[in-house]
C-alpha cells in the first residue's frame, strides 16, 4: 500500500489506517480473538497506522492492551496512536464528558498507554477532546515534554477548531488534527485551509458514518443494547430512510467501478487531498480486506462530481448529541 506524509513533522503512514474503538465498545460486546486477526490482517495487507485510546477501553486499558497484544511481533513496522483527556472517574452521568487534560493527567495516561501497549514510545498522542479548563499552551507544553523525554514522537488534536490549533502548534508542533469526516459529515472541510496553513495533516475517523455506509445498516433498535448507533440521529426514523436512499445510489455508483460502496466511499477521501488518511474501523477480517482495497480504486472527475450530487453537503442527522457534541474554537 502506498504511504503518505501527515503534516510537516515527518509523520509517515499508510493511505488507510485502522481505529479501533468498535473492538472495545459502542458497537456491541466485543471479541478480542477476531479483533487481533482483523488487525493482524490490516498488517498482512500493508495498513502500517492503528489508532486506539485511553477511553477506548473505558479506562482499564482494554483496547490499548488489545492493540498491543496483536502488533507485538511486528511493533516496529507501524505507527501506534492513542489518546488523552478524559476524566476516567467520572460519575456515571458525566462519563464520556468529563474531561482532563491537566498536565499531571497528560502525564500519567502516556505511562498507562505506554504499559498497556508493550512499547517504549507512543508514536502519536493525541489531546482526545479540547478542555477548556486546560489552557492549550499547557497541554501541548506537556507534551513537548514527553516528546522530549523520547516517550512520543508525534503531538495531535482530536475535534479542535483553527484558534486551538494555531495557539497549540506554536508551542509544540502538530502533526495531525483527527475528526469525523466521510460521505455523512464533511463540516470539518471548513478546517482544511487553516491545517493547510499550518501544514497539519488530518485523520478522518467514522469515513464509513459509523458503518452506515456499507450497505448493512439496520433501523435503531434492532442492534444490541449497547451499540451506539440505537441513538444516533442518522439510525432514526425520518434520517434513516433518506440515508439509506443515499447509500443505495452510492452502492449503484460503486458497481459500475467494480467496487463496493465501502470502497467508493473511502476512494471519495482519499481523493479529498494528499493530506488525509481514513481509519475505518472493523472486526472482520474480510471487511479489512474490502477497505484495504479501496486504496486501489480511483475515481475520476465524472465519479467525484456524481457523488457530491449524490450527497452534497453530508447525511441526514446530527453526528452527535448536544450533550457530546464538541466545540471547534
Amino acid at each position: 500500500m502506498n504511504r503518505r506524509t501527515l503534516g510537516s513533522q515527518g509523520l509517515q503512514v499508510s493511505e488507510i489506517g485502522y481505529g479501533t474503538m468498535g473492538l472495545t465498545m459502542a458497537y456491541g460486546p466485543g471479541d478480542t480473538p477476531e479483533g487481533i486477526a482483523a488487525i493482524r490482517r490490516a498488517h498482512d495487507l500493508g495498513v502500517t497506522f492503528f489508532d486506539t485510546a485511553e477511553f477506548y477501553g473505558l479506562g482499564t486499558g482494554a483496547s490499548e492492551t488489545l492493540l498491543g497484544q496483536a502488533v507485538k511481533d511486528f511493533r516496529e513496522e507501524v505507527v501506534l496512536a492513542t489518546k488523552f483527556g478524559f476524566d476516567m472517574s467520572a460519575s456515571p452521568e458525566q462519563f464520556g464528558i468529563a474531561l482532563d487534560s491537566r498536565p499531571d493527567n497528560i502525564r500519567k495516561v502516556a505511562d498507562n498507554s505506554l504499559r498497556h501497549l508493550g512499547v517504549d514510545h507512543i508514536d502519536v498522542f493525541y489531546q482526545h477532546r479540547v478542555d477548556p479548563d486546560v489552557p492549550i499552551e499547557d497541554v501541548a507544553g506537556t507534551v513537548k515534554e514527553l516528546i522530549d523525554a523520547g516517550k512520543v514522537k508525534h503531538f495531535g488534536l482530536s475535534e479542535a477548531g483553527p484558534e486551538t490549533l494555531r495557539k497549540a502548534h506554536t508551542v509544540q508542533p502538530v502533526s495531525v488534527l483527527q475528526s469525523e469526516y466521510s460521505l455523512f459529515e464533511r463540516d470539518v472541510e471548513r478546517l482544511f485551509p487553516t491545517l493547510d496553513e499550518l501544514g497539519v495533516g488530518f485523520v478522518a475517523y467514522a469515513p464509513l458514518g459509523r458503518g452506515f455506509i456499507t450497505g448493512g445498516a439496520r433501523p435503531a433498535g434492532q442492534y444490541d443494547a449497547s451499540d451506539m448507533r440505537n441513538t444516533d440521529a442518522r439510525w432514526q426514523p425520518g434520517n434513516f430512510e433518506k440515508n439509506i436512499k443515499a447509500v443505495e445510489r452510492l452502492t449503484a455508483l460503486a458497481a459500475t467501478k467494480q467496487a463496493t460502496v465501502s470502497q467508493l466511499a473511502l476512494a471519495w477521501l482519499l481523493a479529498q487531498g494528499e493530506h488525509l488518511v481514513p481509519i475505518p474501523g472493523t472486526r472482520s477480517p474480510q471487511r479489512v480486506e474490502e477497505n484495504t482495497r479501496a486504496a486501489d480504486l480511483v475515481l475520476s472527475d465524472t465519479d467525484l462530481a456524481a457523488i457530491d450530487d449524490i450527497l452534497p453537503h453530508g447525511g441526514f442527522g446530527a453526528r452527535y448529541g448536544e450533550e457530546y457534541a464538541p466545540t471547534w474554537t
